[in-house]
């Protein structure tokens, strides 16, 4: 039977003289990589994922990564198309329902993308030009254009939906880098402490602003930008 090494990998003995040769390193392909990848940004507390930290992850030199993704932004990206995916594959609202299906894709996002801080941090970063990023933005435009809406008026309220999901998946992302474990957290990270002489309105308002949650507000900003494709589709 195989036996461990010193270093961790197996050993096997040769049949003519006796002495062991660890197993060849594992083959990598770009899958191999993006699985290995995620599983290092999903771990707690964890704010990136460098090519060593992939290399020792894998057992191989962080130069054999190099080999199919030429530098972190392109691996970064492949990660952020592989979540975008995940999150897509969650939508099961029909297109006609074109208001909860935003909703619905706008929530799933969130959900993917702070499961994964390393990488949702940087969702406002991240350009893949790949099949999920392309699928997203079809869902989009179709549900502004079953609206009503078409012309610089559809592109606008893409923009507006594609800006305020992504950028709210990116402090989701951050919050849970920063608390692990929490899935919701305050928008607020501390009591606003004012002089109510110099600042009247921050603490007559202040305890209610304590009281936003992040995913609340998330929503909230969704549900905007949804009356407003609608408000903008009835004025012709």
């Amino acid at each position: 039977m195989p036996r461990q090494s010193a270093q961790g990998g197996d050993e096997v003995a040769n049949a003519q003289t006796g002495r062991t040769t660890p197993n060849r390193k594992p083959r990598l392909d770009r899958d191999t990589i993006v699985a290995a990848a995620l599983e290092l940004a999903s771990v707690p507390g964890v704010g990136s994922v460098s090519f060593r930290d992939l290399g020792t992850h894998l057992g191989v030199d962080p130069t054999a990564v190099y080999r199919h993704f030429r530098n972190k932004d392109e691996l970064m990206g492949a990660l952020f198309d592989h979540l975008t995916e995940l999150g897509l594959q969650e939508i099961d609202v029909p297109p006609e329902q074109w208001q909860e299906r935003l909703r619905q894709l706008a929530l799933k996002t969130r959900e993917a993308l702070s499961h994964y801080p390393a990488v949702g941090a940087e969702a406002m970063l991240l350009t893949t030009n790949g099949r999920a990023e392309h699928r997203a933005m079809e869902i989009i435009l179709d549900a502004f254009s079953r609206a009503g809406l078409e012309g610089d008026d559809l592109v606008r309220h893409y923009a507006l939906f594609a800006m305020q999901t992504l950028s709210g998946s990116a402090n989701a992302a951050r919050a849970r880098a920063q608390h692990p474990g929490e899935s919701d957290t305050l928008w607020l990270d501390a009591p606003l402490l004012v002089d109510p002489r110099e600042f009247p309105l921050v603490a007559e308002n202040g305890a209610r602003l304590a009281e936003i949650r992040d995913q609340a507000l998330y929503l909230a900003a969704i549900d905007m930008v949804i009356a407003s494709a609608e408000r903008t589709a009835a004025r012709g």
